[in-house]
């Protein structure tokens, strides 16, 4: 007989592969936006302790969380180019406009070609490199607009900081259900490469504590979720160490979450792994803003993943 008030509690990254499970064996089968066709589910939830600096990172294959903290920290800049994430060597946002450029121009280009000219030709950059408004343009500079004369109004030059709004609103009243930012802006989503997948973060301060929740309306569970959660882990950390909090927990919500049809390969294999051990996050500085932190800040420690497995991603 097991005896269940003694029995280890099941690892944190069970409740993803059950997910995956469930989305591949039950999930709705159809054709997307991408041509590439998904399975696909509408709802669904998870939760994941901060405590103890430990951070849900997935342990069935290796996650490259540098990537993901650089992304992080670039969305915070506010920037909308892709120059500087491949200068980092962070080629997550390539393909979008790597596309786009091959639509309109009829050339045929690599990737490694694509950013090689992105990091050389700044012109070009400017012209193909821009993403539109995308993430961090809504989180630091959500636009506003002031009278022009003549019942027109024209775009302020500085728009609405969300991000130092939060800051400053955690601090000051604590117990608010409005401590959020959202990169959702109706009326700039056709500028947008793509519109945002991980659109609304959420937070609650309870006991000294920072708990902190992500709504994803669009969830790639394969490749895109690994980042989506290290990202709010982090984001949360980061908001906790700045407003004088402990980090909770964070509350991953997803909407569509779909997995794609050749991810088979993936699927099969992340669900015949076990999970194991109970990587950590640190933030070693403590910056005087929330937009001063660095890659050098974030260390991870205790992390020993499977191997990666590669899937392609539909653009």
């Amino acid at each position: 007989m097991i005896d269940h008030a003694t029995s280890p509690a099941p690892h944190y990254e069970r409740q993803y592969l059950d997910l995956m499970r469930r989305i591949w064996t039950q999930g709705d089968e159809r054709i997307d936006r991408t041509g590439v066709g998904t399975r696909s589910i509408l709802g669904a939830m998870m939760r994941f302790s901060l405590a103890g600096d430990h951070v849900p990172l997935l342990t069935t294959k290796r996650v490259y969380w540098k990537v993901a903290a650089r992304e992080m920290l670039w969305f915070l800049t506010g920037d909308t180019n892709i120059r500087e994430l491949v200068r980092q060597g962070v080629h997550i946002w390539t393909d979008w406009p790597l596309d786009a450029y091959r639509k309109a121009s009829g050339e045929v280009i690599d990737r490694d070609t694509f950013e090689q000219r992105i990091v050389e030709d700044a012109d070009f950059a400017a012209r193909w490199g821009d993403l539109g408004p995308v993430y961090g343009a809504q989180w630091v500079n959500w636009p506003l607009y002031e009278p022009a004369g003549d019942g027109l109004y024209r775009r302020a030059e500085k728009g609405r900081n969300q991000i130092a709004e939060l800051v400053d609103a955690i601090r000051r009243t604590p117990g608010s259900r409005r401590l959020l930012f959202t990169g959702w802006n109706v009326a700039e989503l056709p500028r947008m490469a793509l519109p945002p997948c991980h659109m609304t973060y959420q937070f609650q301060v309870a006991d000294g504590r920072l708990n902190g929740l992500l709504f994803q309306r669009s969830c790639d569970l394969g490749l895109g979720f690994a980042f989506n959660i290290f990202g709010l882990s982090m984001m949360t950390r980061m908001l906790a160490q700045q407003c004088d909090l402990e980090p909770g927990e964070v509350v991953w919500q997803g909407g569509d979450v779909h997995l794609y049809l050749n991810h088979a390969g993936l699927v099969e294999e992340q669900l015949s792994r076990i999970p194991s051990g109970a990587p950590k996050l640190r933030i070693n500085r403590r910056p005087s803003s929330i937009f001063d932190y660095r890659i050098e800040d974030f260390e991870v420690l205790d992390y020993a993943p499977q191997s990666h497995i590669a899937a392609p991603v539909a653009v």
